[in-house]
């Protein structure tokens, strides 16, 4: 932790939703084609219900619902089991290291809100749902535009993906902070959000860019004020729900709620 006990040290940045792929529009559109070329039709909406999580955990949790489970009875004629959720996992990496590039554009005000960090001497991390392959594409994109975290971790870098720890404590470690509540996890998921919690980190939700929301930017533009501000809301109650310290539009707000919590630490609050 820095030596007046009131300084942010490092932020830990999620992924898709929270710094590129705005709507987190890739892995859902990967879970509902995987799905069905097993055999079983699921929405976007239940594909983003586990969001966040290590992608195996991911396929496993939407087996477990009970609609898909009785949907994927009826296509394969036997209840999912370990051997199905190694199958789709299996055929799931694949489809999604194929359209991450096409889906890796920076969230706006990303290189930006990195810089400004930066420039304060705060750390950067990034860490993901995703194992280290697709990370690695994330990683390589984002550093074309301008975006380049001082360590990664990916679900498959530690023993346990989110909610538990494992990532945000690997990421703090790697960057050498004094202390974990000089640490912000910052996440579009409530498991991302629970990582964080979990590690003793403050949270900070993301809403319009992220996963809750889960429209392009291009989408989200075209709603009207009302219909905006009626989802905004929506993301937000989860994500506060979830435990979010904070809870933003974008990652373009970041710096005065790490403002806020710098005054906060420097009045002995803790996350």
């Amino acid at each position: 932790m820095s030596k007046s006990g009131s300084r942010v040290d490092a932020v830990i940045f999620d992924w898709a939703g929270t710094v590129v792929d705005f709507g987190s529009r890739a892995p859902a559109g990967a879970f509902v084609e995987v799905f069905r070329r097993h055999g079983v039709a699921i929405s976007i909406a239940e594909a983003r219900g586990p969001m966040g999580s290590e992608k195996r955990e991911h396929v496993a949790a939407l087996l477990a619902d009970p609609g898909i489970a009785e949907r994927f009875r009826v296509a394969k004629g036997h209840a999912p089991g370990e051997a199905d959720i190694d199958a789709i996992y299996r055929d799931f990496i694949p489809l999604q290291i194929a359209v991450l590039e096409s889906h890796a554009a920076l969230v706006p005000g990303t290189a930006e809100t990195a810089a400004w960090l930066r420039a304060r001497g705060t750390r950067i991390a990034g860490n993901t749902g995703y194992n280290a392959e697709m990370s690695a594409v994330n990683e390589r994109m984002a550093r074309t535009q301008g975006y380049a975290p001082d360590v990664c971790v990916a679900a498959s870098d530690v023993p346990r993906g989110r909610p538990a720890p494992d990532m945000a404590l690997k990421c703090a470690l790697d960057l050498g902070v004094g202390s974990v509540r000089s640490c912000v996890k910052v996440d579009d998921t409530i498991p991302g959000i629970l990582e964080g919690l979990n590690a003793g980190m403050w949270t900070v939700g993301v809403t319009v860019s992220g996963n809750e929301v889960g429209l392009s930017e291009a989408e989200w533009d075209t709603l009207s004020a009302v219909e905006q501000d009626r989802m905004r809301a929506a993301a937000t109650k989860r994500l506060a729900e979830a435990g979010a310290h904070y809870v933003i539009d974008s990652v373009a707000d970041l710096p005065a709620v790490i403002e806020t919590i710098e005054r906060r630490l420097a009045a002995g609050d803790r996350p």
